[in-house]
């Protein structure tokens, strides 16, 4: 059987995978945005309540994040 990650892996992978970079030579910056994900939005609402129940985190931010993954497309 495949373990699935954890809501903290899917949002560190998340928060790493969506960059902004630039060159440090002061010339044009870009912009880089990409979106991995490694589970089903369902799944992500699942890892995010159980965090939510076990009071890993509160309310205001499983709130947020819900709204975030929801609008997600």
């Amino acid at each position: 059987t495949m373990k699935r990650p954890g809501i903290m892996a899917v949002m560190t992978a998340l928060l790493l995978a969506t960059t902004v970079s630039g060159c440090g030579g002061g010339g044009a910056k870009t912009e880089t945005q990409t979106d991995i994900r490694t589970t089903t939005t369902g799944q992500e609402l699942l890892d995010l309540k159980k965090a939510y129940d076990s009071g890993a985190i509160s309310k205001n931010e499983y709130e947020k994040q819900k709204k975030r993954i929801l609008q997600r497309k």
